[in-house]
């Protein structure tokens, strides 16, 4: 890093941190970032999908294992990041889980877990790189979720936590303004990665293949619909993070080929 003191840094000289960084949309943002030159941070609970992130990712990056539930973790990857590159430019948060079924059957247990990783992790982690972003105006870009712009049946406690990202991206968004801090929520729809998989697997009943074509046929011109790539996801993050978006705070932006637009 060539500016240890503070103050914008050109793309290319950046330090990103990317929470979720072992799944597939963190691994593309990881490389997106990378490509443009910057330098990243992956941080992520399971140190085998770090482990695999890592060998497949164009270039240095450092790693550390964190569980977003946890205040202290987050404050402890945060400040590594800042420990790597003597700075914090870009909190990317990708970190996230899934959960679906009837609300009368969900537990406790499940309700924890989701709020949990998807919206108190991005609350904390938020919280931890604020004081270092200000120095450098950075800026925040949280990945959120279609299902934080409107309900789906049978998934309230995902909604819930999308909406709640939602809701700390515009406040956070607001707040921080005056002070040259930009957050920013990307809103996909169903993304092509092994979370998505996951969810066929998990909640397909036996029937995965039928589980994604039932996605596929809610959007818009399902004839001709496929799944987000985790690359348009990231091409949207590093829109975000660029000089060219400045004018951008506060914003829940959808990339999901029109579907929110009959909420």
């Amino acid at each position: 890093m060539s500016d240890r003191s503070g103050g914008p840094a050109a793309v290319g000289e950046r330090l990103v941190l990317v929470t979720g960084g072992g799944g597939g949309i963190g691994t593309a943002v990881a490389s997106r970032f990378l490509a443009l030159g910057d330098t990243v941070v992956l941080a992520d609970i399971s140190e085998t999908a770090l482990a695999g992130a890592l060998d497949g990712l164009p270039g240095p990056v450092t790693s550390v294992t964190a569980d977003v539930r946890v205040v202290a973790d987050c404050d402890r990857m945060v400040a590594q990041a800042v420990e790597t590159g003597g700075r914090l430019d870009v909190l990317v948060n990708c970190a996230g889980v899934w959960v679906e079924g009837h609300s009368w059957e969900m537990t406790e247990e499940q309700w924890d877990r989701t709020i949990d990783v998807n919206l108190k992790g991005t609350f904390f982690a938020c919280r931890a790189a604020i004081p270092h972003l200000l120095r450098t105006e950075g800026c925040i870009v949280n990945i959120s979720s279609d299902s934080g712009l409107g309900g789906n049946p049978g998934c309230a406690i995902y909604n819930a936590s999308k909406f709640g990202v939602n809701g700390l991206t515009a406040s956070m968004g607001l707040e921080l303004a005056p002070h040259g801090v930009r957050v920013n929520a990307v809103c996909p729809a169903d993304v092509d990665t092994p979370m998505l998989a996951g969810q066929a697997r998990d909640y397909g009943g036996g029937d995965e293949r039928g589980y994604l074509e039932t996605l596929l046929a809610k959007y818009p011109a399902a004839q001709r619909a496929r799944f987000i790539r985790p690359e348009e996801i990231a091409a949207l993050v590093a829109f975000l993070a660029s000089p060219d978006a400045a004018a951008i705070t506060a914003a829940c932006i959808p990339i999901e080929f029109g579907l929110t637009a009959g909420y």
